[in-house]
C-alpha cells in the first residue's frame, strides 16, 4: 500500500523533495498529488516547470536537487511512484475503498489546511485528505507559514482533534546542522517520525549536551 504525498503551494518545495526520497529510499510506494498552486511554488523556488505528460521527468529532475538548488545531487528511483492530477476527482486516492497507508501534505499552505478542516475538497489533495480522516489512517500536515493568525490556529485545532498530526516546518539546530540540507532534513525527519516511517535524516537527541558540535 502506498502513502499518499499531497504537495501544496506553500514556500518548501525542498521539504518534499527530501520526504519523497526517503519515502522511495525506505522502500515505500507513493502516491503523489501536486497542487496547480505548488507548480508556481516550484517553479519560482527551482525553476522547474511541474508537466503532466512529463512528470517523471521532472520529478526525477526535481528530486535531484540539494536544497540549495544545485542539479544532480541526489538519485532517486521513481518507480514506486504513482501521480495523479489534481484535478481528477475520480482517481483513486479519492475514495476510502482505495488502500493506502496514510498521507502526508508537505509543504502544506494555510489554504490547504483551511480545505481539509471544512472539508472542501475541492481537488484531489484535499479530498485525499478528507478520506484518510474518515477511515481513521494517518494524516500528517506539515504547515509552512508564519506567523500564524487565529482563523489559521484553529484550523489546526480542528485538524488535532480530527485525528491529524500538525507538524510545524520548524527545524532545530541540537542535531549539529552545517548545511541547509540538514535543516530540510530535520524537518522531513520529523515528517517522517509522524508517520511512523523509518530514516536516518538526522541525529536524534540521546541526552549528551554538546553532541551537535561533534
Amino acid at each position: 500500500m502506498p502513502w499518499i504525498v499531497g504537495v501544496s503551494g506553500a514556500s518548501g518545495t525542498p521539504y518534499a523533495a527530501a520526504v519523497l526520497r526517503a519515502l522511495l529510499a525506505a522502500g515505500e510506494s507513493v502516491d503523489l498529488v501536486v497542487s496547480r498552486a505548488s507548480r508556481l511554488t516550484l517553479l519560482d523556488e527551482t525553476g522547474i516547470s511541474f508537466r503532466d505528460a512529463h512528470w517523471r521527468e521532472d520529478l526525477g529532475e526535481w528530486l535531484g536537487r540539494g536544497a540549495d538548488g544545485k542539479p544532480g545531487t541526489f538519485r532517486a528511483d521513481l518507480a514506486a511512484v504513482r501521480y495523479w492530477n489534481a484535478g481528477d476527482l475520480a482517481a483513486g486516492p479519492s475514495s476510502g475503498s482505495y488502500r493506502t497507508k496514510g498521507m502526508l501534505i508537505v509543504p502544506a499552505s494555510t489554504a490547504a489546511v483551511a480545505g481539509v478542516a471544512l472539508g472542501l475538497s475541492k481537488d484531489l489533495l484535499q479530498r485525499a485528505a478528507s478520506v484518510n480522516l474518515k477511515e481513521r489512517r494517518p494524516l500528517v500536515v506539515a504547515v509552512r507559514e508564519t506567523p500564524l493568525n487565529g482563523q489559521t490556529l484553529r484550523h489546526l485545532v480542528t485538524l488535532d482533534d480530527l485525528g491529524a498530526v500538525v507538524v510545524p516546518t520548524s527545524p532545530a539546530f541540537y542535531a549539529g546542522a552545517t548545511h541547509i540540507q540538514d535543516l530540510v532534513d530535520f524537518v522531513a525527519g520529523r515528517v517522517l517520525d509522524a508517520a511512523g516511517v523509518g530514516h536516518r535524516l538526522y541525529r536524534r537527541w540521546e541526552g549528551d549536551l554538546g553532541g551537535a558540535s561533534t
